[in-house]
């Protein structure tokens, strides 16, 4: 018994050390610049991991050839290539460009699903699910406010 409580004691004072620590990103600003760079539904969005409601972004249903990046740091996230119509209301993609994004376990909302953010400012993009076309099957649910269009020149 008493060898219980020792070795209970010392797993609490040593696990607290071994957690992750917060990720670092590239692009860091204080919480008064994000207001005023975002308008305050892409600050909702992006920094607190609200959505938006769906249907509302112009992204949605865009057809255009380009590149979709992140409001908040210009970080290149997905090609038009890589988008599809999902019958969601948001904007939906295959896949991301290569190391733009990051995912984390979320459980809000009584749910299990893998939250999608931006890995140069850790703004909350969406999040990915696995009901996607081929060929990667999976579908990520983008907030289309958060994202800039640019066009691709022909």
């Amino acid at each position: 018994m008493r060898s219980s409580i020792v070795l209970l004691l010392f797993m609490l004072a040593v696990l607290p050390t071994l957690a992750e620590k917060p990720r670092e990103f590239k692009v860091q600003h204080t919480d008064a610049e994000w207001r005023e760079m975002l308008t305050p539904e892409q600050y909702q969005i992006l920094r607190h991991k609200g959505t938006e409601r769906a249907g509302t972004s112009s992204c949605t249903y865009l057809k255009d050839t380009g590149n979709y990046y992140c409001v908040g740091c210009h970080n290149l996230l997905f090609s038009s290539d890589s988008k599809f119509e999902s019958g969601t209301g948001w904007p939906s993609f295959g896949i991301p460009v290569e190391g733009s994004v990051y995912k984390e376990l979320d459980t809000s909302h009584g749910m299990r699903r893998w939250e999608v953010l931006c890995s140069d400012c850790g703004g909350h993009l969406g999040h990915v699910f696995k009901d996607g076309p081929p060929p990667t099957g999976l579908r990520y649910c983008i907030n289309g406010k958060v994202l800039k269009f640019e066009k691709t020149k022909e």
